[in-house]
């Protein structure tokens, strides 16, 4: 497989470029995310736009949150690109769902596409990073699943994609670049690898973009393609926590800095302090501000057995500020249902806390 595929090609961005505005959109894990401190890949190809057609405004939504994947990016993809009016975004999500089950991530990542594709504005590209595990597929010439079942899905919807992994993976082998100066860890690139993927993504886009820049021809309303797979999540919606009977010292608060892509939460220290809601879907996560001093909870969903949930809390975890999805269920029968819960210590060693901070309700409909 090549390091780029060209699909289908980027009519409506020539366009907007053309008319002087573009906005573009980012979303991903900590790869992908805005990065203070050392600038991500993102940054090197928005400056390249800035560089490339200094006539446009170039605008940045970059919604990428480090530690999370599609099935959380299919809750968030209305608040934090689709209503921000994205002309082409970047999806980077190989890494993040490399763990997770196949059919799980496939209807997340299918959501996603369709609800980001459903209003004809925005145009995809799709970007693929690197991990450690992907090494001994790499080795042997092979895609890894996470990237060949994103390919699948390009190859259906008309989607380029660039494979910065492999990029950067070649320039190693060339002697261009030093492990250690691609990433040390296995995972986060530092500079130097952040620039390797940055200008794969860009090689791609001097092609496809500043090829008969001035010639652009005219948009094609082609209706979304029939799913691949039919219990994707292109209907997944949020309720409100408005909507959530409280029982207990409850506080609604404001999101705190670290947590900036969240509105407000729904917030408790209290052991026993409970929470209900019914709803109408087939499936229900809730995402948190999570970290070490998190509560655990017990639930009942539907007048069903009690369940306890217990949450890892890796090394990297901070006391807070990971937005942290936990799924009550996916696979229920289409209808309304109704889940019980109470806050609960966890009795872990990992847990230093009894913070309950709910952040998300997330419905699949």
């Amino acid at each position: 497989m090549e390091t780029i595929q060209f699909r289908g090609r980027l009519t409506q961005v020539k366009s907007k470029l053309q008319t002087g505005q573009l906005t573009l959109g980012f979303i991903g894990g900590s790869i992908t995310e805005d990065g203070s401190l050392m600038p991500n890949w993102p940054e090197p190809v928005a400056r390249w736009f800035v560089e490339s057609f200094p006539q446009a405004r170039i605008k940045v939504e970059n919604a990428a949150i480090g530690a999370t994947g599609s099935d959380l990016a299919v809750f968030r993809a209305e608040r934090d690109l689709i209503n921000h009016q994205c002309d082409l975004i970047f999806v980077e999500f190989a890494v993040n769902d490399y763990m997770t089950p196949s059919e799980h991530r496939m209807r997340a990542r299918e959501g996603l596409i369709r609800k980001l594709l459903a209003d004809g504005r925005s145009e995809l590209v799709f970007v693929y990073t690197y991990c450690q595990k992907m090494y001994e597929d790499m080795s042997e010439g092979e895609v890894p699943a996470s990237i060949a079942e994103f390919e699948e899905l390009a190859e259906h919807y008309g989607i380029s994609t660039v494979w910065a992994g492999l990029h950067a993976w070649q320039e190693v082998k060339m002697g261009r670049m030093t492990w250690d100066e691609w990433l040390p860890d296995g995972l986060h690139p530092k500079h130097r690898g952040s620039l390797s993927y940055g200008q794969c993504v860009i090689a791609y886009l001097e092609k496809e973009l500043l090829t008969d820049f001035n010639t652009v021809s005219a948009k094609i309303d082609k209706p979304l393609a029939t799913p691949l797979n039919v219990n994707h999540w292109g209907q997944a919606d949020t309720l409100s926590l408005d909507e959530v009977q409280l029982e207990g010292p409850w506080l609604t608060r404001r999101a705190r800095a670290h947590m900036p892509w969240v509105d407000h939460m729904l917030c408790t220290s209290a052991v026993g302090s409970k929470l209900s809601f019914s709803f109408t879907g087939k499936g229900l996560a809730l995402a948190f501000d999570f970290g070490k001093k998190s509560a655990e909870f017990i639930y009942k969903l539907d007048g069903g057995p009690a369940i306890t949930s217990c949450r890892e809390r890796p090394n990297w975890c901070a006391d807070g500020g990971w937005f942290h999805i936990y799924w009550i269920a996916n696979d229920l029968e289409a209808g309304q249902h109704h889940i019980e819960l109470e806050v609960v210590h966890g009795n872990r060693a990992d847990c230093t806390g009894t913070n309950f901070h709910l952040a998300l309700i997330g419905i699949v409909r």
